[in-house]
């Protein structure tokens, strides 16, 4: 099993669990707290905590709701 693993909320962020590292486009190192087990990431892009979730997508109304394939 991976180290990391990645949930697609419904209609939510991407949460993000395990020991990671958080870049910007230009390389920089987002700071992350590693006493924290998990992180959210935004999908509405209507966070003013980006690339965080501050919840913004129960406010803009933002639907999204992505399945694996099942074989």
């Amino acid at each position: 099993m991976a180290d990391v693993k990645i949930t697609v909320r419904k209609n939510g962020s991407l949460k993000i669990e395990g020991p990671i590292e958080l870049y910007d486009a230009d390389g920089n190192a987002f700071p992350l707290d590693p006493s924290k087990p998990a992180i959210a990431l935004c999908r509405c892009g209507a966070s003013k905590n980006a690339p965080f979730c501050d919840g913004a997508h129960k406010e803009c109304e933002f639907t999204s709701e992505v399945k694996a394939p099942v074989a």
